[in-house]
């Protein structure tokens, strides 16, 4: 038996009180989003609580122990002498809503949605099966602003032209499908771009197809349409020109049934555009990935979860690159291309075609 390395302990012991404190103040930024304070502090010269509420419209005593955080979290600077705190331009830069899709506070706020389901995802482990989409309202709510803000500004100028023929055949006009469309973001924000396009989305839950229907409706877009509905039961043959799907594959229940689904529903030369998890399918290659433990954690809570709910495969959100590629080879795609974006560590852009 190894002696105990009480050196190793203790700096073992410091890395998991560095743990909890990051959860606790995960939980505190995702409030400051919430409320909007990382917004305020950034239009602010070094202010009292006192002037940081008011210019919120908040309560005072929240805001300063929401402040206090801050500080002890070294987010916020203060001032004791007058009492005052300022929110660095080098912090809000990772914080306010000018970050766009670099939101750090935005993606904290899962934390809490997350948290909320602990409980029934702890019973799974006991009992097996998993925690339903219903779950999870809030949370795809949230999702769905962090994919607008993720994917819609980079569409046009660095996702599209990885396509065969880049925009010219989505100028021209062909049908394009998004499957597991959420609240209709991306397609919404092509079918404005490509007038001449048509395009379909199509999700398993009715609330995202209702949001999207609202979304299409206060942009007066007319070549576009959502459909509640399920991909791996797709039975189209030959429908669509270019299909796309932007961060679902890995939580659909039975994802091998859904891509080959998507590879019978494409014309001939036609082209699917997956974007999924920039990870590998070795948890070991993954420790040094910079979001791999909010990926595994993700996927215990949500991802997965979702899909053993559905009697499915649990393929969870790290399923990688390699179990991507193989997936989509078995589903028919022979050619694979695998493309990263300048700006985006989160996902990988695979672009197959049979």
């Amino acid at each position: 038996m190894s002696k105990f390395d009480q050196e190793k302990a203790q700096a073992f012991a410091g890395k998991m009180m560095d743990a909890l404190n990051g959860g606790m103040l995960g939980l505190m930024l995702g409030i400051g989003h919430r409320t909007d304070l990382f917004d305020v502090l950034t239009a602010l010269e070094p202010s009292t609580s006192q002037q940081i509420a008011d210019a919120a419209g908040l309560h005072e005593r929240y805001v300063r122990e929401w402040l206090d955080t801050m500080v002890v979290s070294r987010v916020v600077d203060y001032i004791p002498e007058s009492e005052r705190y300022h929110l660095p331009a080098e912090h809000a830069a990772a914080l306010n809503s000018q970050a766009g899709a670099n939101n750090i506070a935005r993606f904290a706020r899962s934390l809490g949605y997350l948290g909320r389901i602990e409980e029934d995802v702890a019973e799974c482990f006991r009992k097996g099966g998993g925690v339903s989409y219903a779950a999870f309202s809030d949370y795809m709510k949230l999702w769905s602003g962090i994919t607008a803000e993720m994917h819609c500004p980079r569409l046009v100028e660095k996702v599209i032209p990885l396509l065969p023929g880049g925009a010219n055949a989505l100028e021209k006009g062909i049908d394009v499908l998004e499957v597991g469309c959420g609240y209709g973001a991306v397609s919404s924000t092509l079918a404005a771009t490509f007038p001449e396009s048509r395009f379909t989305g199509y999700d398993l839950l009715n609330e995202s197809v209702k949001a999207a229907r609202k979304t299409v409706s206060e942009k007066q877009l007319t070549n576009i349409h959502f459909e509640s509905r399920d991909v791996s039961k797709l039975k189209k043959e030959a429908a669509f020109d270019l299909i796309i799907a932007f961060d679902c594959i890995h939580d659909m229940a039975h994802p091998a049934a859904a891509l080959s689904a998507i590879n019978s529903a494409l014309r001939p030369g036609g082209t699917f555009l997956m974007v999924d998890i920039a990870a590998s399918s070795h948890t070991h290659e993954n420790i040094d990935h910079p979001f791999a433990p909010w990926l595994y954690t993700t996927s215990c809570l949500h991802c997965m979860t979702v899909s053993l709910a559905e009697g499915g495969e649990g393929l969870g959100t790290a399923w990688g690159k390699q179990t991507a590629t193989e997936l989509l080879k078995q589903a028919g795609f022979s050619n694979v291309q695998i493309h990263q974006i300048d700006g985006d560590f989160f996902n990988n852009y695979f672009v197959a075609t049979s």
